[in-house]
């Protein structure tokens, strides 16, 4: 059965690491469906466990806790732990176990905090480790084989710890030239090139992540609207890749979220109302705003008028179903597990390497979505 409240197709951010009584209001007059928390809702291990209960408390139906916690740099937990490694390290270890490992580790630790959705695995593909487009450091492979045997340890070990995975960024951001946390990039792939390569790795865990990102960019050959307008349609916000692609062709029945509406690439080209109207037309069953707190009172009355918001409402039900609840925290079990993270991270990288700080080390990314 669906929920009533449009609010359960918002998946916002929090704005502290703490709630505020204003912030409490707002959240439980809305029932968003879910809480993303990134560095800036992180202090400590007990803060962090009492502020994702505070968010179950507030909320008349169990919601989605979610994170991006991958390895590397995208890890919000190294703020009060251990960095794990992250996805091109563990690609050259070329060792499946060390993968696994990170995989259940990761899940625990989530679970010990009462998150139940992971924004991971990565699942496009690297063809430069170098590229400017956000995904340095993060992708399991540099072909469509590697992808698949490196994010799928990592993905069934994470749900065998009861954590949901996000497969990620649907159909892909490998050849984005633009960084569309700036700018909407537009990626001039045939539909031949990318059945061959990005959409082969989806298409192969479509029956096996329990939902998906969406990405902002644009393919004009996944798209014909593309073609009579210049700027193109962000995948995001696009019907025939969500519904058409995604959903009919590749058969995927599970959650379908957007990547972060407060983006560049969908801020500089689209108006709330616009965005939102398009999000849940296109299939999108969560529309994710995480920095823009100010909005999500009109966020949902404009949901409340979407026509396609009772099927997504169905499909966030049912995704909540299977939502496991957290474990008891202790602060013992958090060192407990953080000392196993740095363990996989000496593995990994090395002794000399693992104690080696990089400048982004402790620091909160001016852009904390990726």
């Amino acid at each position: 059965m669906a929920f009533s409240t449009t609010g359960q197709l918002l998946l916002t951010g929090v704005p502290g690491h703490e709630l505020d009584a204003e912030t409490a209001r707002l959240f439980r007059a809305i029932q968003p469906g879910g809480f993303i928390l990134f560095g800036r809702n992180i202090r400590s291990a007990s803060q962090l466990r009492k502020l994702i209960d505070d968010l179950r408390d507030l909320s008349e139906i169990e919601p989605v806790i979610t994170i991006d916690q991958e390895g590397g740099r995208v890890s919000r937990l190294r703020l009060i732990g251990s960095e794990p490694p992250n996805a091109f390290q563990l690609r050259m270890k070329n060792d499946a176990g060390l993968i696994r490992r990170h995989g259940t580790l990761t899940g625990k630790l989530l679970r010990l905090f009462g998150f139940n959705l992971d924004l991971c695995p990565v699942l496009d593909l690297s063809f430069d480790d170098e590229a400017d487009n956000s995904l340095k450091g993060r992708c399991y492979g540099a072909t469509v084989e590697q992808v698949i045997r490196n994010a799928g340890a990592f993905n069934d070990a994470l749900r065998a710890e009861a954590v949901a995975s996000c497969g990620k960024h649907f159909p892909g951001y490998a050849c984005a030239s633009l960084d569309p946390h700036h700018e909407l990039p537009v990626i001039n792939r045939t539909r031949a090139e990318l059945d061959a390569e990005e959409l082969a790795v989806f298409r192969h865990f479509a029956p096996s992540v329990d939902s998906m990102m969406i990405c902002h960019a644009s393919y004009p050959s996944l798209d014909a609207s593309d073609a009579l307008d210049a700027a193109g349609t962000p995948a995001s916000l696009s019907r025939a890749v969500i519904t058409g692609l995604l959903r009919e062709e590749f058969g995927f029945n599970g959650l379908i979220m957007t990547d972060d509406l407060d983006m560049g690439a969908i801020l500089n080209h689209y108006g709330l109302e616009e965005m939102l109207r398009l999000a849940i037309g296109a299939g999108n069953d969560f529309a994710m705003i995480c920095h823009r707190m100010e909005v999500l009172g009109r966020a949902k009355e404009i949901l409340d008028g979407c026509k396609n918001a009772g099927a997504a409402l169905e499909r966030v039900a049912a995704f909540k179903e299977r939502l496991a609840p957290p474990a008891s925290f202790s602060e013992d079990e958090f060192r407990r597990l953080d000392a196993e993270v740095w363990d996989l991270r000496v593995e990994t990288l090395g002794a000399e390497a693992a104690a080696r700080r990089s400048p982004e080390d402790g620091k909160r990314s001016p852009v904390e979505h990726y």
